[in-house]
C-alpha cells in the first residue's frame, strides 16, 4: 500500500544515527509486547503480513511519533479487536467481558520453536515467466492494501539477477486470501534509472520481487 512506512528513496528525514550499545529493549513493555506478537502469531490468530499491512495502516502522525515496538504494540491492539477476539473497553480496562475464543496456547516448552520462523517457500503453480539476464519493468501499482513492492522501484526497468524459487504471496496473505505461491526475483536497478543522471552513476540497487509485480521490459 502506499502510505508513510514505504520512505525508501524519501528525502527530509534526516541522517539515521545508530544508538551506541543500543540494549535489546529500552523497557519491559517493549520485552512485553515482542512475546504477545509471537504468542499471537503462534496461536493463529493472524499471520507476518497481516501485522506488516495493520503497522502500514496507522496514521502518518501516529506512525512517525511511535517507537518501533509502539507501532507493534498499536497493531497488536487493532488486529485483535478487527478480528473479534477482544473489545476496545477490554482492552482499555485489562478485563475481559466476554468469553474467549479458541487459540493455540503457547507455552514454555514451545517457545523456541515461535521464534523459529517456517519455510515460505512453496512448490511452483507454473514455471516461472522469467530468467536471469530478462529486462524488466516493476508495475506502477498502487494498491490500497499491502505490497512488498516498494514505490521508488515502481514503473522502472531493472534485469533480473537470480530467480528465488516459489515464495508465499504477501500482497494475499496479508488479506486472509490464501497463500497464492508466486515466483520471487532479485531485480538489479541502476541508481540513475530510479532517481536521476545526478545520482551516483555506480550505484545500483537490487529488490526482492514477486513475479505480479513485473512484466517484460
Amino acid at each position: 500500500m502506499d502510505g508513510i512506512h514505504d520512505m525508501g528513496g524519501m528525502h527530509g528525514f534526516g541522517k539515521v544515527e545508530p544508538e551506541r550499545n543500543e540494549p535489546v529493549f529500552h523497557a519491559a513493555w517493549e520485552g512485553r509486547t515482542l512475546a504477545m506478537q509471537r504468542a499471537m502469531m503462534y496461536a493463529g490468530a493472524y499471520n507476518i503480513d497481516q501485522m506488516r499491512a495493520a503497522i502500514e495502516a496507522l496514521p502518518p502522525e501516529l506512525y512517525l511519533s511511535s517507537s518501533y515496538y509502539k507501532r507493534w504494540a498499536l497493531e497488536i491492539e487493532n488486529l485483535v479487536t478487527g478480528l473479534g477476539l477482544a473489545d476496545v473497553d477490554e482492552i482499555k480496562t485489562g478485563l475481559a467481558r466476554h468469553a474467549g475464543k479458541p487459540l493455540r496456547k503457547l507455552t514454555a516448552g514451545e517457545v523456541p520453536n515461535a521464534l523459529t520462523r517456517g519455510s515460505y517457500f512453496r512448490p511452483p503453480p507454473s514455471p516461472a515467466r522469467f530468467k536471469a539476464g530478462d529486462r524488466v519493468r516493476a508495475k506502477n501499482i498502487h494498491p490500497p492494501t499491502h505490497t512488498r513492492l516498494p514505490r521508488y522501484a515502481r514503473g522502472h526497468v531493472g534485469v533480473i539477477e537470480a530467480i528465488r524459487g516459489c515464495h508465499v504471496f504477501p500482497d494475499s496473505s496479508a488479506l486472509g486470501a490464501g497463500e497464492n505461491p508466486q515466483w520471487l526475483y532479485t531485480v538489479l536497478f541502476e541508481g540513475r534509472e530510479l532517481w536521476d543522471e545526478n545520482t551516483d552513476p555506480t550505484l545500483t540497487v537490487s529488490i526482492e520481487a514477486f513475479e505480479p509485480y513485473l512484466e517484460a521490459a
